[in-house]
């Protein structure tokens, strides 16, 4: 299963990025003022992150393919990395789907 390795950025704020079981990273989110912001966001992916309705899949200005996460509220709680092909993204979202509801909880920021 996947896990949420929590870090803090040289600017103070947390991240996490959700690791697949091979160490790769297949969701990034953004910065959170505090920790328990950081674990809020973990949470929502949790929780959002089987909903095929809440994956935008998009293609960046490089012709390269990404895919967001967004929360119910339609914010975007965490960003893929760019993928060559279509075919790659999707293969993203589907690691998601199946590392992001147990994923366990790696806080480095202690």
């Amino acid at each position: 299963m996947g896990k949420y390795v929590i870090t803090k950025r040289a600017n103070g704020e947390f991240q996490f990025n959700l690791k697949a079981d091979n160490g790769q990273v297949i969701l990034a989110s953004e910065g959170y003022s505090t920790k328990s912001s950081c674990e809020n966001g973990i949470e929502s992916v949790k929780k959002n992150s089987p909903d095929d309705a809440r994956y935008e899949k998009k293609t960046s200005s490089n012709s390269k393919y990404f895919f967001s996460l967004k929360a119910t509220n339609g914010q975007i709680i965490g960003s893929s990395e760019m993928y060559e092909s279509t075919s790659g993204r999707d293969n993203g979202i589907e690691s998601v789907k199946k590392n992001g509801p147990g994923g366990s909880v790696d806080d480095q920021t202690v």
